[in-house]
């Protein structure tokens, strides 16, 4: 196989997981007014990808896996509309 030592991936995925830990604690100083949490939130996706495609690699697993992180993710979605829903519903004084 010529795969890439496995060393230089995970120092690849670690620099650049640092670099985004750099880019959010600079952004949290930065006022975007309502962008902050968008840019809060895709910084944190980024970081999310990184994690599943390098360190867990899923990119190398079975559908069974995938189906698995997809019920995840479906139900993660699930909570999060009835937070929001629960949120956006409440009076503010």
């Amino acid at each position: 196989m010529n795969r890439e030592p496995a060393t230089n991936r995970f120092l690849f995925t670690a620099g650049a997981l640092l670099g985004l830990l750099a880019l959010t604690v600079g952004a949290a100083y930065v006022n975007l007014g309502p962008f902050n949490t968008i840019a809060a939130l895709t910084i944190s996706a980024a970081k999310t990808v990184l994690i599943l495609v390098f360190f867990m690699e899923i990119r190398e697993r079975s559908p069974v896996i995938w189906v698995a992180l997809a019920t995840g993710f479906f139900f993660f979605g699930i909570m999060f509309a009835l937070a929001m829903s629960d949120f956006l519903t409440r009076g503010w004084k």
